[in-house]
């Protein structure tokens, strides 16, 4: 079976990687059969024949999770098309701040349009 995956590059704690073909029965570091495209996780820079990686995939190939998510979002171009998330995730107490200060803001609008409706009908 012929796999679509990454090979590893770079030193230590800083990878880069390379999109390559390879028969799955074989090695990580062995000879490709085609070259693809670089992906480079610490800058979100990629570069990635898309329709040469489309044509291996009706052919047959499988592609691993993260290059079917990188071939996924690129441009025709072959460019990563990073949105950086702009939801925090928050510790469990930040959040219970965060719904206990929502809630004092609810009693107060509902403190506020009772005092409305009182003022109006006397």
């Amino acid at each position: 079976m012929v796999k679509i995956r990454l090979r590893r590059l770079g030193y230590k704690k800083n990878p880069v990687y390379r999109i390559v073909v390879l028969n799955s029965t074989t090695k990580r570091e062995t000879a490709p059969i085609q070259q693809l495209g670089y992906y480079n996780p610490k800058t979100k820079e990629m570069q990635l024949d898309k329709q040469s990686a489309l044509d291996w995939i009706k052919k047959g190939a499988q592609p691993t999770g993260t290059v079917q998510f990188l071939i996924n979002n690129c441009t025709d171009e072959g460019k990563l098309n990073y949105v950086k998330k702009e939801t925090q995730k928050l510790s469990k107490k930040a959040q219970a701040k965060l719904q206990a200060e929502k809630e004092a803001e609810e009693a107060k609008k509902a403190a506020e349009s009772e005092t409305k409706t009182e003022e109006a009908s006397a």
